[in-house]
C-alpha cells in the first residue's frame, strides 16, 4: 500500500470544533473513504500553527481521485469549510508532503 502524508490548514480557535465533528463522522463518508481504497488514515493537530498533518495508506486499486465527484464527500467538505482553509469549491487546502525516511 502506498502512504500519502498532507498538511491542512485549520483556523484559530477551531480546534475542539474540528475534533467535535471527526468524533461525529458520518457513518456513510467512513463507509465512502473504505470503499475509496482508504486505510489508517489519521490527522494531527500542530497546536503551535493550527496545521493539520495527515497520513493515509492507499489500496493498489484506490480511487481516491473520484472522491471530489461524490456527494457525500461534498456534503462534508461544505460542512467543513467554516473552521479550515479551503479551495473556492470548499475542497480543504491541502499541501502535499515528501517522504523523508521509513525506520527500517
Amino acid at each position: 500500500m502506498e502512504t500519502h502524508a498532507f498538511r491542512m490548514q485549520l483556523k484559530q480557535g477551531m480546534t475542539e470544533e474540528y475534533r467535535r465533528r471527526h468524533d461525529e463522522i458520518w457513518p456513510e463518508l467512513v463507509t465512502l473513504l473504505h470503499e475509496a481504497g482508504i486505510r489508517d488514515y489519521h490527522i494531527f493537530l500542530d497546536a503551535e500553527t493550527n496545521a493539520l498533518f495527515a497520513t493515509l495508506k492507499l489500496t493498489p486499486d484506490n480511487n481516491r481521485d473520484s472522491l471530489p465527484d461524490h456527494p457525500v464527500m461534498r456534503r462534508w467538505w461544505d460542512h467543513m469549510a467554516d473552521i479550515m482553509e479551503v479551495e473556492p469549491d470548499n475542497k480543504p487546502c491541502e499541501w502535499p508532503l515528501a517522504h523523508m525516511f521509513t525506520l527500517p
